[in-house]
């Protein structure tokens, strides 16, 4: 068993908090030997979802917190007045070096703010990113940045493009991970004023292998392994990709059901189907994890249920493990 890993679950954060949450706690600590999980929210609350379930129990911890973080409220104003919030507790911890990492389904903007206010950025990272796992024909890309900075400039998109290559290589296991800039087209001439600007930089890093640009219908091919674009564009992707996803597996169960015929057919295709459908499945690939910040923060979808906080905390192990943050302090120019 290696070293145990703690991780701080914001257990009142989402749509479905807190039975999902502590549901996908509980799986954690029991598949898997080196996990502390540290529940932040509600204790009797808490206790009543761990109530349901056996588990080892000296490897989940409660820490009581009395206030919630709505996803309405402003962040900065939440951030500040709410010091006794499952958000802002946990990212406390992470500071102090009483966790190893944090996850939240809760708010997206008391998350990224919290982050860069509470952990704080790594000397010399400009803007944090966050960076989800996207499916592909053939594996999964880093869609860097999704959420966190819609007012991107080059120098920020550079920096993620380093964070995102480390991140593929040392967590993912890609050697020399493709890197490419989200645009309109392939030659270097086209795109926005930012794109234009970022791409000969991209050009000029040797330490990137930088295969150009890539235009959104190419993305689910896989065509590149870090996918390079500032938060406006990153977060239309995601979700497109997620709505487009969604719909399609609905279309394809209901149209297998529509007759005896079909139905015989889907159970002849079922096992491979089964395969492919989840290969599609973002809740097999966790959260977004906050790139450039001093501690790990993972950001889970508001509607999250236990199979993926259970593996955005898998994420926080592997994060771990591999020293990511000590590997962005060593390769981002200071």
């Amino acid at each position: 068993m290696g070293e145990i890993v703690r991780v701080v679950v914001d257990a009142m954060g989402g749509d479905n908090a807190p039975g999902e949450i502590v549901k996908g706690a509980v799986q954690a600590v029991t598949n898997h030997e080196n996990i502390r999980v540290i529940l932040t929210g509600k204790e009797d609350m808490i206790k009543a979802e761990l109530s349901k379930y056996s588990y080892p129990q000296e490897r989940i911890e409660i820490v009581h917190t009395e206030t919630v973080i709505e996803t309405a409220e402003p962040p900065v104003a939440a951030i500040r007045t709410k010091k006794d919030s499952s958000i802002v507790v946990g990212l406390t911890m992470v500071r102090h070096g009483e966790a190893d990492a944090f996850v939240s389904a809760g708010s997206s903007g008391a998350v990224l703010v919290g982050g860069q206010a509470i952990v704080g950025r790594i000397k010399g990272i400009e803007r944090p990113a966050l960076a989800p796992l996207i499916p592909t024909k053939d594996g999964v890309s880093l869609l860097i940045d999704c959420g966190a900075n819609v007012d991107a400039r080059s120098s920020h998109l550079i920096q993620f493009a380093r964070m995102g290559s480390i991140y593929m290589e040392d967590v993912l296991g890609i050697k020399n991970p493709r890197v490419g800039i989200v645009n309109i087209g392939a030659e270097e001439e086209k795109g926005n004023a930012l794109v234009k600007e970022t791409f000969p930089l991209l050009k000029q890093c040797s330490d990137l292998n930088f295969i150009g640009s890539v235009e959104a219908r190419d993305i689910p091919e896989g065509v590149c392994d870090v996918i390079v674009c500032e938060a406006f564009v990153g977060n239309v992707i995601l979700k497109l990709y997620e709505g487009v996803a969604g719909t399609l597996i609905g279309k394809i169960k209901g149209s297998m059901m529509q007759s005896l015929k079909t139905k015989i057919g889907a159970l002849l295709v079922k096992p491979a189907l089964k395969s492919t459908l989840k290969s599609f499945d973002a809740t097999e690939y966790g959260g977004a994890p906050l790139l450039g910040l001093k501690g790990l923060v993972v950001k889970t979808h508001g509607s999250s249920k236990a199979k993926e906080v259970e593996h955005s905390i898998y994420q926080c192990v592997q994060f771990t493990e591999q020293r990511i943050n000590e590997k962005i302090k060593e390769h981002i120019t200071l």
